[in-house]
Parts: C-alpha cells; structure tokens; sequence
C-alpha cells in the first residue's frame, strides 16, 4: 500500500472548539429544593444529592456522586431526558415520574406553589413525589437519567495510516473523519498486544493480557478454534459486567474471539453472555480465509501441512508393503497390512475431523447462546451485522446502552459486498476499508465508477435497518448522549498479500505491523472520542494512551467503580479527554509480544521527551523488508528475534519512524534513560503473578464435544431468514 501518502490528512482539527453549554435551571435552595432532597436521600450511593451541585438537565435536582465524577469533569454534559424523549419523528414521549414532580413544582407551573393555579389545586405535586417512593417508579430512571450511552467501535487489522484524519489522502474515510472533526483525536494510541485475542482480552479487563492467561508461552498466540477449551477466564471482569449491574444495557455484536466453552457444549463459559453482556449476535471466532471456500487455508495452515504430508507418506508405505506382499517380496501377514492400513485411517481421520472441516466448525454466527448460521453466509454478513446494530440501538433508546460494536472489516479475507467492489483505488483492501467506514458514519454517499474514476452518488436503502450505525444514533436523538468510541485491535496485516497484492493494512510512517509487539506499527492504533458539547470538537491529543484505558473511561462516564481486588493497567481517559489534565496518566507503558517484554516506553513528562527502549526485536524476512514474508506474523522469541544487550534506544518524539537508533555518542542521556526504564521495569515485573495459560495445547486443541452447532453434532448446518430481526 505504499502508494498510499502520509500527509496532512483530510477532516483532521486541530483546534479546541467551542464547547455548547446546557445550563442548570431550576431552584436551588429553599423549602421545596430540601424537600426534593430529603425524599431522593437514601436511594443508595448513585442517588444522593449532595449540596451546592445543581445537575445541568434537571431543574431543582443536584447531583448524586454516580454523577459527580462526572459533571465534575464535564460540566456541560448535556441532559439527557431532553434528548432522549424524541423519536425519528421529534415528538416527545412520555416523562418519568421525577420528571412530572419536578415541572410540577416549578414555579408557575399549574399547581405550583406560587403559580396561578387554583388554591385547591397548589399542592397537587406531593402526591406525584409520594409516588416516587415507591420501589420500581422512578428511582432507576432518576439514577439512569444522567449516564452517556457508550457506543465502542473496534475495526479488526485496520492500519493507523488507512485513515483520512490520521493522514491518508487516497481512501475515503469521510465518516471516521468527521467523528475526529466531531470529537478528540489520540495520536499515540497503543494496543496492549498485537494480536486479536490478547490485544481484545486487555480491552475489555484493562488487564495486560498475560495477567488473565490470555497470552502465549511459545505456542499459539491466539485461540485457533470454536470447539477449543481455552478462552477468557470467568473470573475476569469486563467493563460490560461493571456497566450491567449499573442498569446499563450491554450488547455486544461481531467478533468476539475469547472463547465459548469448557467442559461441555452448552456451559458457555467463556461466552459474552458469561462476561457481562446480555445480548450477541456474531461471530464467536473470527474471520479467517478458511471461512471463504476459493481462498487456501489459514488455520494452523502449517501444521495442517505437516499432517497431510505424513498421512500420505505413512499411506504411501503401508502401499509399498501391500504390493510387496503381493509381489512376495515381503513376507508379511495381510492382518498386518490391514492393520497398518487402518492406523493410517484413523490417524487421517483424527486430524481431517476437524481440519477438513474449518468452515463448518469456524466460520458460525451466534444469537446468544444460540447458532444461527453453520456456516456462515458472507455475502449476507455485513447486512446481518448492521442490522442488528442499528436494531440494538432502536430497542435500547430509552434507557441507558452499552453497545461494543466489533466489526470484522478489515480482516482478510476482506468480504466486501458488490456496492464496494472496486470503488478504492487499493484492491479489494482499499474496498473494505471504504465499506467500513460506510457501516460506521451517516454519510449517504457512495461512489459510482466510470472508466477512469468514480464519482459520489446518492446511495438508495430498502429497509430502515440499511442505515449506518452512527446515523442510527442521530435519528434516534441520542447523539449528544452517547459517548462513540472508534479504534482498530492493532495494526496492520503487513504480511497478507498474495498476485493480487496486498490485502493488509498500511501502518503510515510507523516501522512494523500486526504481530509485532513492540515497532510502533504493530501497536499504534486510532483512537477517537465523541461526546457533542462535552468534550471539544476538532482537539489532537499527543500524549502516549492504551486501549487499556477505555476499561476505567467507560466504568467511570456508567457511574461504576474499578475493581480493586486486581491490578488494572488501564488509566481513566476523561482527564485527558476533556482538557482538565496536560499529561496522560502513564509515565510508564510496556509493549510484550506473547510472553516476552520487547520494547518499554518512557514519557518524560516535564522535557515532553518520549523514549523508546527496544529489548528484542523481530528478525525481517527477507532481510531488509521490514516484515515476515512467508511466516504469517512475526515470532516472539528465538531465532526469529534479535535481543539487544545494551538495548535500542530512540526518541519517539523526535523519530517516531523508529528508524534512527541512539547510542551513548549520539545521546548524552542514553545511559540515564535506558537505567531509568530498567529500573520501571523491574518494578512492573514485581505486580505479575503466574495465572494457568489458556493457550496450552490442552486448551488450544479442537475438542468435538465442545463445537457449538445446530442441529445433530455432527451434522451441524442451519441458515437464518434474511429478513430475521431481534425484536
């Protein structure tokens, strides 16, 4: 993808924007503002009202701590029962108890105190807040009033450098790019591995991925099947679980790649169900081109090749002596030419069950708990997935969503439908990344190709559910309550190529890609932020920040706590987001690859410096090329790394590229920083613990008794209606 630039970018701000204000009305003080307080007093925690706080949506009403936190930090945030109450079609809907009782009691309002209703009637507002004493009215409502819906986007393999607002001036990104012009934009946003599993396990526990098991020990650095036991341990806590027992709705939909089962079938102890969410609907694995039946095998397609090539020596020997005994060249019984024939068989059958049959056990769609297709139909998937998310957000518009959108654009085999076809001037990699940014953002366009280039044309929809998901959120009102977050696991594929060219994604000026844990390439990802009126349109952050840190920003904005039971890697991003601090909370990040600490990093807040320590490095293939051509993804450890004693040093700031390496010569403080970072370092090591690894062969292997399927095991196949919806 090098033809595509690094440049100045398209719909990237750089300025802080003017921040809308929603000003706090109502009575703050008096008889009537002490009555309202001493009759929401003792609803717990989340619904106190502590004095001196008015809440800026709610006339008479101070905030509670649930929305301290909060309001202290975003002043402006925008009320919600406004926002909320209309539909599609503007009209207001009908108003909570509290919300009756309160324009009850305001002043001139018919049978307000001081109004200029009848005598008779000037108290008719007690009984309505008499009502809300009573468990189940308005209590929830009061307390879910004044949370954000939280709409987390994550794209699968998707470069930094695939983006107009982080640079690209040759794919249409112009979705992505006004949720930058719209929100906060990171520059120095890091995946905490560089790899799906472990880098998606980190985001959802703000947990560096070894700590729950969920990274490899020389072995698989991913989960490579369906039916397999290893996956996200129970005991870990998502921000999905957090935010559900904070009244949230938690859906997730699209890829979850952590796991399903343990012991049997239907335990679903890894599910999504188990992990705070209370509705899917996707993919439990991920894409991959077995799923794609024209394209050549992924899945552990090494071994798979080994095993073939002893199935065929071994039946090619067990042939040789057929023939020999029939010849009598060999004077063998035939029980033992049968009986070797037959631990041929079974040898082949072992293995074939499950590689032979990739897409069957692999490529599935879930509802729940349930499968809705096996296999599954890709050129319907992308239509499934929207569908469902738009859908997601109609059913939950009135009470408080958390929705984790995890698309599977832009993993190979880039399924992209025939509207997208050949309308990038990057292949079919370049088509899937404008389809993604279609499914993303309410733009309307699409491009209509001619001999020579394509032009923007109005695109026509059939059904309500064909509506992108950001323009989903719009018409529904909830845009300036919903808290919209958009990021990729990692960087990009750089080694997926084939005649066609390259099918991975371009990491910009960043050295390295997916796989790699510590080249800025195969870590550094986007990262923006949107919250209209809260946080300032059009501002650029340069501070170094972790996907580990959306954990303690969405617990925090859902009026949760972070565990304390654990260590939490992750740091609160609403600081940062809004301007109240200069600095990210990290002084200090660590960047492994498997099990192993590549490269640390050092924020030298008071200088602005930033250090990067390299301790291994991967070994490129061929040499000079800047990935691992012919091996899938860069190694980990042995022979395929380089371990530097004294370590690499360079000066993020000044070469982000990673590509000029300093010395004790070149940098008078090289000594200093490199003792510096090994001193954190050694510090960080004393807070791991040794947890079982869930990518042991035992827990990696297929396991038939564990396939999710529809149907009679093993005849599992079921398709869904297209038009089949959740209601």
């Amino acid at each position: 993808m090098g033809g595509r630039s690094w440049g100045a970018g398209r719909g990237c701000g750089h300025q802080e924007g003017p921040r809308g204000r929603v000003p706090g009305e109502g009575l703050t003080h008096g008889p009537r503002a002490r009555a309202l307080q001493r009759l929401l007093q003792g609803r717990g925690s989340s619904a106190e009202i502590p004095h001196g706080r008015l809440h800026p949506s709610v006339p008479g009403v101070r905030q509670g701590p649930a929305e301290t936190g909060l309001q202290d930090r975003f002043p402006e945030a925008p009320g919600r029962q406004e926002v909320r109450r209309r539909g599609r079609d503007g009209r207001r809907g009908p108003r909570s108890c509290a919300s009756r009782a309160l324009a009850a009691m305001a002043p001139g309002a018919p049978g307000a105190p001081g109004g200029r209703s009848a005598p008779a009637a000037r108290h008719s507002w007690w009984p309505l807040l008499l009502l809300c004493l009573l468990p189940g009215t308005c209590q929830l409502k009061a307390a879910n009033a004044f949370k954000p819906n939280i709409l987390l986007i994550m794209a699968d393999d998707l470069g930094i450098g695939d983006l107009g607002c982080y640079g690209n001036s040759t794919l249409r990104t112009p979705n992505i790019d006004r949720l930058a012009e719209e929100g906060v934009r990171l520059t120095q946003h890091l995946a905490a591995a560089p790899l799906c599993t472990p880098s998606r396990s980190s985001f959802l526990t703000g947990r560096h991925s070894f700590r729950s098991g969920m990274e490899a020990h020389d072995g698989y650095r991913a989960l490579q099947w369906n039916g397999a036991s290893g996956g996200l341990p129970e005991n870990e806590t998502t921000f999905a679980r957090i935010l559900q027992q904070q009244g949230y709705a938690t859906g997730l939909i699209g890829k979850w790649h952590q796991g399903v089962n343990c012991e049997s079938r239907t335990d679903h102890c890894h599910h999504p169900l188990n992990h705070g969410f209370d509705y899917f609907y996707g993919m439990p694995f991920t894409l991959v081109n077995d799923c794609y039946p024209d394209r050549p095998p992924e899945v552990d397609a090494t071994t798979r090749a080994k095993l073939w090539l002893s199935t065929q020596m071994a039946a090619l020997a067990v042939l040789t002596i057929a023939v020999g005994k029939v010849c009598g060249l060999i004077s063998v019984s035939w029980k033992v030419v049968l009986g070797a024939a037959s631990l041929v068989f079974l040898f082949f059958v072992s293995w074939y069950a499950s590689f032979g049959f990739v897409r069957r056990w692999n490529c599935i769609l879930m509802r729940n708990h349930d499968v809705t297709e096996q296999p599954m139909d890709l050129e319907r998937t992308t239509s499934h997935m929207l569908r469902e998310a738009v859908s997601y957000i109609e059913r939950n518009k009135h009470q408080p969503f958390l929705l984790f959108l995890s698309l599977l654009h832009v993993h190979i085999p880039l399924v992209t439908t025939k509207q997208f076809l050949g309308k990038s001037q990057h292949g079919l990699y370049g088509d899937n990344v404008e389809e993604m940014d279609w499914l993303v953002g309410p733009d309307d366009l699409s491009w209509e190709k001619h001999d020579d280039y394509s032009r923007p044309v109005k695109r026509q929809t059939t059904s309500k559910h064909e509506g992108e998901v950001l323009n989903a959120i719009e018409e529904n009102g909830l845009k300036n309550t919903t808290f919209t977050y958009f990021t990729s696991d990692h960087g990009g594929h750089l080694e997926a190529r084939d005649e066609r060219g390259q099918l991975g994604g371009w990491n910009g000026i960043f050295r390295g890609g997916k796989g790699m844990g510590g080249w800025e390439g195969g870590i550094r990802v986007p990262g923006i932020f949107r919250w209209p009126g809260v946080l300032p349109a059009g501002r650029v952050i340069h501070e170094p920040t972790s996907l580990m840190d959306v954990f303690p920003t969405v617990v925090q904005l859902g009026g949760g706590e972070v565990p304390q039971d654990r260590v939490i890697d992750g740091r609160s991003l609403v600081p940062l987001l809004r301007g109240a601090a200069e600095h990210s909370a990290h002084e200090f990040l660590f960047h492994y690859c498997g099990k192993y600490l590549h490269a640390a990093r050092w924020h030298e807040k008071d200088s602005g410096r930033l250090w990067k320590v390299h301790y291994m490095t991967p070994r490129f293939h061929p040499k000079g090329a800047g990935a691992c051509y012919g091996r899938g993804v860069c190694p980990c450890s042995g022979d395929g790394v380089t371990q530097h004693s004294p370590p690499l040093l360079f000066e993020l700031s000044r070469d982000p590229s990673e590509a000029r390496p300093l010395s004790p010569d070149s940098e008078p403080l090289y000594n200093m920083v490199v003792a510096q970072v090994g001193e954190a370092v050694e510090q960080h090591r004393k807070t791991l613990s040794p947890v079982p690894t869930q990518f042991s062969l035992s827990n990696i292997i297929w396991k038939p008794w564990l396939q999710p399927c529809c149907g009679t095991f093993p005849f599992c196949a079921c398709g869904q209606d297209e038009d089949h919806s959740e209601t």
